[in-house]
């Protein structure tokens, strides 16, 4: 059968335009940059601690941008979107800075380490009349974006079960300060398969969360490279596979099983993958277009000016994004206590867990997924 067209491209705004700032300028604020400019957006200030690094910035994508090395410095600039990249630990200080300035904000993923701050920036941000969103830009690669069409629209009935599949070889961290996370891949690595999970699975939360992590026997990085996660629902199950020891060939997977229909999307990588959806009326394979780095991070800010623009919540808002972090926070613990937790009663990482490690991590990058 055909292919259902479906709006799975980026949104954005049909007039609104506004001059931004990006706040961070590591490795992946290349990223950003790259898609804001083919966006027609103009960055207007870069801030980062190192200036070179925020000099370099600008060289590269808008030599006309103001450069600092202070935030405090940056917010009363003109501009009305600040783009927060910094790292999670020194993160919440900022964002609260720039919904003082009323300023709208997109802030990196993990959004926060502790729901309660995030629920605080929540309400702060609706004080100040402004628009608080997280980049969760996997939520705009085009084969998560079409599978969520699908499923908003009811084409694949009530969901019984998800199922996703990475293996990959993460051993990059090996000589980085990533090696000295406990539990590196639930926590920086799963987030975005947490944050599409519960997309998918629209208002049902989940009930338990049991988590397993692992060393393979010949892993060449400290953190344990395997880990396995499954959610239990209300008549509906939700499950992750990940090893990051993986040397010879990447597999990326995800499997959605509903009353009406199945769909499956599967690759080498994130940015390889071909998606299916079978149904009584038969079988489609739609022809997709676009990147997870083009389409994630022109989709996360371009919905946020959307909603801006229609003075409305974005969907990938602040309060949306706790229930990702809930899962998060659930699996990480259920992986340091050996026995299921439920969603929500772990409210933060601060002081437990690996967070005591991370403010360690500066500008590493991986090269791949951010």
């Amino acid at each position: 059968m055909a292919a259902p067209k479906l709006a799975y491209q980026p949104p954005l705004p049909r007039r609104y335009r506004p001059k931004l700032a990006l706040i961070g300028c590591g490795g992946i604020a290349a990223y950003h940059l790259k898609n804001y400019r083919a966006m027609g957006l103009e960055v207007a200030v870069l801030c980062d601690h190192n200036r070179a690094r925020a000099e370099q910035r600008a060289k590269e994508f808008y030599p006309g941008a103001f450069v600092t090395t202070d935030y405090r410095e940056a917010l009363p600039r003109d501009f009305e979107v600040v783009d927060i990249a910094t790292h999670p630990a020194k993160r919440v200080p900022v964002i609260r800075a720039a919904l003082e300035a009323r300023k709208h904000v997109l802030s990196q993923k993990p959004f926060v380490m502790d729901l309660r701050a995030g629920r605080e920036l929540a309400e702060l941000a609706d004080r100040q009349g402004v628009r608080l969103a997280v980049n969760q830009n996997g939520r705009w690669s085009p084969h998560w974006s079409y599978l969520t069409q699908l499923v908003r629209g009811g084409t694949l009935g009530e969901l019984a079960t998800i199922d996703f599949t990475v293996a990959w070889d993460h051993s990059w961290i090996q000589p980085t300060p990533f090696n000295t996370l406990p539990y590196l891949v639930l926590y920086d690595f799963a987030l975005h398969w947490f944050d599409i999970a519960t997309v998918f699975m629209g208002e049902r939360r989940a009930k338990s969360v049991y988590a397993r992590v692992t060393k393979a026997s010949e892993q060449s990085f400290e953190p344990p490279a395997i880990a396995s996660v499954v959610a239990d629902y209300e008549h509906a199950q939700v499950r992750w596979a990940f090893n990051a020891a993986n040397r010879f060939d990447q597999c990326d997977r995800t499997l959605i099983c509903g009353s009406k229909g199945t769909a499956l999307s599967a690759g080498p990588g994130l940015s390889d993958q071909t998606v299916t959806l079978t149904t009584a009326r038969g079988v489609a394979s739609p022809e997709l277009e676009g990147t997870w780095f083009e389409n994630g991070f022109q989709g996360a800010m371009g919905e946020l000016l959307c909603a801006i623009e229609e003075n409305r919540e974005p969907a990938h808002g602040a309060r949306n994004n706790l229930a990702s972090l809930e899962l998060a926070f659930a699996a990480l613990a259920s992986a340091e206590r050996g026995k299921p937790v439920r969603p929500g009663n772990v409210t933060s990482l601060v002081g437990k867990l690996l967070v005591k490690c991370s403010p360690r991590i500066r500008r590493v990058r991986a090269p791949g997924l951010q």
